[in-house]
C-alpha cells in the first residue's frame, strides 16, 4: 500500500518550515505523519525508545495556534524532533541506554533540548543509543539492537543509532545525537544522512549523561546541509551550567572560503591507518573527482600522528568516567560493559593523567596542521558498516576521533552504500564546513563515484 506521507515524512526540514509558513500542512498533520509512521516501522527500526504522542500533539496544536495567530514561536515552529536517550528531556526518563536508569525521569530539558522547544520544535520521544553511549554499533542488550534502515543485515552504527535511523527511515524530521569520538558522524555515514560534530563547547551540554566532557559534543543528524545549518544557528549559544561553554566561545566564521584559494589536506596514508582496501579506494576515486574544487590539495599522512594510542587514552578515561556514575546506573549492565569499567578501576590517576596529557599533545599537533590548510578531507570510517552480530571493530572511530581530541568542528556527507566522507576543520569553520559541504555534494552528485 503507498503510504501518502512518505515524501512529506523524507523531505527535508526546511521544505517542512516552508510547507508550514505557507499553510500547505500543519503542524498537527506533519507531527501526526510521524507519530503515525513510528508506531508502523519502529518495531523493525527500534530507533525510539520512547515515544511522547500526548506531548508532541499537544505542542503542534500550540504551535498551530500561534500561526493562526501570526506569531510563531521561533524558526523551528511546528518541526518534529527526536532526542538521543543520554539527554533530558522534562517528563521522559534519560537512560543514556542502561537498565539502571529506565526510570529516571528528566525533571527539566537539557539546554540544548530547551533551545529547540524555545525555537518552536516539536519533541516526538527519545532515540537509542549504545549503552552508556560507550560503542560504534548500536548496540543495546536492554533496548535492542538498532538495524540500518538501508540494509536491515547491517548495522546502524553508534552510538547515536536511533537518532540516525530515525531520520534515514523517515521518522523525525531531524534529530539530535552526541558525539564523544564520532557517535553522530559514524551512524549518519552509516545510515545515509548528514551528521555535525559542532566546535566543542559551541552547543551547551548540561542535561547530558556525560560519556567523558573534555570530548562530549551535541551534534544535529539531518536530511540536508541547510538544515543542520539551521539547527546549529539555534542551538549555538552560551550555557552557563556547561562548565566547557564560555561567553567568549570560538567565533564562528563566515562561510568565505575561496574553492580557488581553498588549501586542502587530504589524507592519504588509509591503508597503513586501518582502512579497508575498498574504503581507501572510494576515497581516492572521490578525491580526483572532487579536485576542481578542492583548491591546493596538500597530501596529509597521519600514521605518525597515533590514532590509535590517542583514541585508546580518551576511551580509558570515558570507562574511568562512566566508573565514578551513580552505582544505581550501572545495575543490570552487561558483561561487556562492566568489563570496560573494571578496567579503568584497574588503572592508576598516573594512567589518567598520562591519557589526559596526551590529549592535551593531539590538540597541539591538530592546531600546528591546521597552519597549514584550511579543511582535511578523510573517510568517515574506515570500514564499511559491519553485519549485525558481528564483533565491533577496534578502530571504527579512529578516523572520527582526530577531530574530537582536538575540540574541532566534523562534518559528515553521506555516500553510497553507508560510506561517508568527513571535512574536519580547525575550531570555529562549522559554518565554512557546511558551507564547503554545500559545493561538494554538489560535484559529487554531477558525476559518478
Amino acid at each position: 500500500m503507498t503510504d501518502p506521507t512518505h515524501a512529506l515524512r523524507h523531505s527535508s526540514l526546511c521544505r517542512q518550515l516552508s510547507l508550514l509558513a505557507r499553510g500547505e500542512i500543519s503542524a498537527v498533520a506533519l507531527t501526526d505523519a510521524y507519530l503515525a509512521a513510528i508506531e508502523q516501522h519502529d518495531g523493525r527500526c527500534r530507533a525510539f525508545v520512547a515515544v511522547d504522542a500526548d506531548g508532541a500533539r499537544a505542542a503542534a496544536r500550540a504551535s498551530d495556534q500561534r500561526r493562526r495567530n501570526g506569531q510563531p514561536l521561533g524558526r523551528l515552529d511546528g518541526i518534529p524532533l527526536a532526542i538521543v536517550d543520554n539527554l533530558d528531556v522534562a517528563g521522559l526518563p534519560t537512560s543514556a541506554g542502561l537498565p539502571g536508569r529506565r526510570q529516571r525521569v528528566a525533571e527539566q530539558d537539557a539546554s540544548a533540548v530547551a533551545r529547540l522547544r524555545g525555537a518552536g520544535a516539536v519533541i516526538l520521544g527519545k532515540t537509542s543509543l549504545d549503552e552508556a553511549a560507550l560503542g560504534t554499533l548500536g548496540a543495546n542488550p536492554t533496548f535492542g539492537d538498532v538495524p540500518n534502515p538501508n540494509d536491515p543485515a547491517r548495522v546502524a552504527g553508534g552510538a547515536s543509532a536511533g537518532s540516525a535511523a530515525a531520520v534515514a527511515a523517515g521518522l523525525a524530521a531531524a534529530t539530535l545525537g552526541t558525539d564523544t569520538m564520532g557517535s553522530v558522524r559514524i551512524p549518519a555515514a552509516f545510515c545515509g544522512v548528514y551528521g555535525l560534530r559542532p566546535t566543542l563547547g559551541e552547543i551547551g551540554t548540561s542535561g547530558l549523561w556525560p560519556g567523558l566532557p573534555r570530548l562530549d559534543a551535541i551534534g544535529p543528524i539531518a536530511r540536508s546541509l541547510d538544515d543542520l545549518t539551521v539547527l546549529l544557528q539555534v542551538l549555538d549559544a552560551f550555557d552557563p551550567a556547561d562548565p566547557r561553554s564560555r561567553r567568549r566561545r570560538v567565533p564562528l566564521a563566515l562561510p568565505d572560503w575561496e574553492p580557488g584559494a581553498l588549501r586542502s589536506g587530504v589524507v592519504t596514508d588509509l591503508l597503513e591507518l586501518g582502512a579497508s582496501g575498498e574504503v581507501a579506494d572510494r576515497f581516492s576515486v572521490l578525491v580526483e573527482q572532487l579536485a576542481p574544487v578542492l583548491g591546493r590539495r596538500e597530501s596529509i599522512t597521519l600514521a605518525g600522528y597515533g590514532l590509535a594510542r590517542h583514541r585508546r587514552a580518551a576511551l580509558l578515561m570515558m570507562e574511568a568516567g562512566i566508573a565514578t556514575a551513580d552505582p544505581a546506573d550501572l545495575v543490570g549492565a552487561s558483561p561487556r560493559l562492566h568489563a570496560m569499567i573494571d578496567f579503568a578501576r584497574g588503572r592508576s590517576a598516573v594512567d589518567y593523567a598520562r591519557a589526559d596529557r596526551m590529549l592535551d599533545a593531539a590538540v597541539i599537533a591538530t592546531r600546528r596542521l591546521f597552519e597549514r590548510i584550511d579543511v582535511m578531507l578523510l573517510p568517515t570510517a574506515p570500514l564499511a558498516p559491519p553485519r549485525l552480530g558481528e564483533p565491533e571493530p577496534a578502530n571504527l572511530a579512529d578516523f572520527t576521533a582526530f577531530a574530537s581530541l582536538a575540540g574541532c568542528p566534523a562534518l559528515s556527507l553521506p555516500l553510497a552504500d553507508g560510506h561517508g566522507l568527513q571535512l574536519v576543520g580547525p575550531p570555529g569553520s562549522d559554518l565554512r564546513l557546511l558551507e564547503l559541504g554545500q559545493v561538494l555534494a554538489a560535484q559529487i552528485d554531477a558525476g559518478p563515484l
